[in-house]
């Protein structure tokens, strides 16, 4: 249509304000630029959709040759996604301007004569709020029984044949088990390496040096198998890990150091073999074989079945609950108050979407009273506002009412694509630039921002080419190698990747021997236990400076975020308020030399000034600049940038 052009970004302030996400009630200012022979004869209307579609006229004024239509809207007073685009009339003739990008439904716009891809607005309750003690704050994901063995403590290498249970106890450089043992049909996750609390506690100063200041904990309850998502127990410690007093004890010390302790929490099913089902009758008066147990009404038992009751998944170890029963929603608030009372301060919630809404409201509403600052993360891989169950239903994670915020997959997959070449650092601006925008500003902060989990491969096998999500067997896993050159490059890709989750408003959360240079595909090679001894001086070395330099920067942790694609490999991120920083990546082979102006940070909460003097807090050299900067960038390398003395 070269007689008309269109252009909204809903990332950029200059056509959308406020930034982002609303409260409800807030007002909004949306501007629609036109250019072009018939921008003189069109007429634009604000189409808004949340259930009932309402139309607003806009007032029109002439700027820098273009036509600029401005709409002013409220948002609605209930928590949702409010949709939006626009719509062009020109002598009769009607013209559509909507999402560019029709997944993220986010930043540039495209006219068309189509229906268009509607922007979105998060808009969330207007009192909601996330614990303040935990943002910035640095996290360390630690899987129990892999990260260290203390040998004081009150840990019973023993205390699983009181319940029957094979275990084969591993020597810490031994190869993790991945194959059925004799007589099994499936492998079975029963070798353990002992790690436990004794050994956390005595790593402290460890945690100190990498900065941290919250530590997640994979299950910490009594179950049969090392990863302990099928739990026997929620109100006993597995003995493998200490007792319920060390634990408490552990929580104690660690608040002295500054450092908080999140739980997970396993809320949609149970292990067959628990108090609570007791499928082999080890306990006494459990769901499976007694139909006037207590439990009886939290599983669903019928022959349609194919093990004659609900599971997670179809595992028969994992029989599933029914959430929104009472008499589990009350079990349930039990729990989270008896290990918040014993020194916890958060829970992280396993495989939250697949758990009712209803029920994420209860225990968010139970928390909160115990203890109005406890964090409620979620487990959810996709973009957390658009998020939608099977039926087609938005959840409702984001409006307030729910979680304080989630882990960030979106993050891991967007930092992996730019690095291996997936996609350029405009697609990675999006896929940011997106998620800055559809969160709230509180939500956002609160997060866990990953590179890594028990749940996914290691990042630097990644980095090195390692298959992601393969049907590769077991064995086949174990045998994986990468090229030699790439084996070499994948240290430097993780350095820029972690500089780059060190620089965002969320927690950058570190999975344990990741920064050790821990390697392996998936579960149960990403579960190694912790190299001690045998580190990556250069990885740990770096992640230590990374952190020193967050932590010691208070615009990292409070500051606003925009983001830059200078170059389709070169990444920059800034903050600023209260001071001002920016961290700028190259990925590619050859080095990359780039000026940088506030222009470049359009999309985002806020502009840096690029005025006055600036550390390079990794090379150690001063430069200055003057309303731009620029910068030599070796080969697939990274500069962190903190303005010392403004202009």
């Amino acid at each position: 249509m070269p007689n008309l052009f269109a252009c909204h970004n809903s990332r950029e302030l200059a056509f959308r304000q406020p930034f982002g996400a609303v409260r409800t009630g807030a007002h909004v200012t949306l501007r629609l630029y036109l250019w072009g022979p018939w921008a003189q004869r069109a007429e634009a209307v604000l189409r808004t959709w949340n259930g009932s579609e309402n139309y607003y006229p806009g007032a029109s004024a002439w700027h820098c040759g273009a036509r600029v239509f401005t709409f002013r809207i409220k948002a609605p007073d209930a928590p949702c996604v409010l949709w939006y685009n626009f719509r062009v009339t020109v002598d009769g003739r009607l013209y559509y301007v909507g999402a560019a990008d029709g997944i993220l439904r986010s930043g540039e716009s495209k006219l068309t004569r189509d229906i268009p891809h509607d922007f979105r607005i998060t808009v969330y309750d207007r009192g909601f709020d996330t614990p303040e003690g935990f943002r910035g704050r640095i996290a360390y994901q630690i899987f129990p029984d892999r990260f260290a063995r203390g040998e004081s403590g009150g840990a019973d290498p023993n205390g699983h044949a009181a319940y029957g249970w094979r275990m084969s106890e591993k020597r810490w450089d031994e190869e993790v088990d991945h194959l059925p043992r004799d007589g099994e049909k499936y492998y079975s996750p029963q070798d353990h390496y002992l790690g436990n609390f004794a050994g956390i506690r005595e790593k402290i100063p460890y945690l100190e040096s990498l900065g941290v200041g919250v530590i997640y904990l994979n299950p910490i309850f009594l179950s049969p198998y090392n990863h302990r998502y099928s739990i026997s127990d929620y109100m006993k410690v597995d003995p493998l890990l200490g007792t319920e007093e060390e634990f408490a004890s552990l929580c104690a010390e660690l608040k002295a150091h500054g450092i908080k302790v999140i739980l997970d929490g396993v809320f949609s099913h149970t292990g067959d073999d628990s108090i609570y089902f007791d499928k082999f009758g080890k306990f006494g008066g459990g769901a499976y074989l007694d139909p006037d147990s207590p439990y009886r009404e939290w599983y669903v038992f019928s022959e349609s079945y194919r093990h004659g009751y609900r599971c997670w998944w179809d595992f028969e170890s994992l029989p599933e609950v029914d959430e929104l029963t009472p008499s589990y929603m009350e079990f349930i608030a039990r729990v989270l108050e008896k290990w918040i009372r014993l020194g916890a301060s958060g829970w992280r919630l396993d495989v939250a979407d697949e758990l009712p809404d209803e029920f994420i409201k209860f225990l968010r509403l139970r928390l909160k009273a115990i203890d109005p600052n406890a964090l409620l993360i979620g487990e959810v891989w996709e973009d957390a506002a658009l998020k939608e169950d099977g039926f087609g239903r938005r959840r409702e994670y984001v409006n307030g009412l729910e979680l304080d915020g989630v882990m960030d997959y979106p993050f891991l997959e967007a930092a992996v694509s730019f690095l291996l070449g997936g996609g350029d650092s405009f697609a990675l601006r999006s896929a940011l630039g997106a998620q800055l925008e559809g969160y709230p500003s509180c939500f956002m902060r609160a997060q866990l921002g990953m590179l890594g989990s028990h749940d996914t491969e290691r990042i630097l096998s990644v980095l090195a080419g390692g298959p992601i999500k393969s049907g590769l067997s077991r064995p086949e896993q174990l045998a994986w190698r990468p090229a030699p050159e790439s084996e070499a490059i994948a240290p430097r890709r993780l350095m820029l990747a972690s500089a780059l989750q060190f620089s965002m408003p969320f927690m950058p959360c570190v999975y344990y021997g990741d920064e050790a240079g821990l390697r392996g595909l998936a579960d149960p090679f990403c579960r190694r236990p912790y190299p001690w001894g045998h580190e990556n001086a250069q990885l740990l070395s770096h992640y230590r400076r990374i952190a020193a330099v967050r932590s010691e920067n208070g615009v990292f942790i409070t500051g606003l975020t925009s983001f830059a694609a200078p170059d389709p490999d070169v990444f920059a991120i800034a903050r600023t308020g209260g001071g001002e920083a920016l961290t700028v990546l190259n990925r590619s082979q050859r080095e990359a030399r780039i000026t940088l102006a506030p222009e470049d940070f359009s999309e985002g909460e806020a502009a840096p000034a690029l005025r006055g003097e600036y550390e390079a807090a990794i090379s150690g050299k001063s430069m200055t600049a003057d309303g731009f900067i620029e910068l030599d960038l070796p080969p697939l390398s990274f500069e962190m940038l903190i303005l010392r003395r403004p202009q």
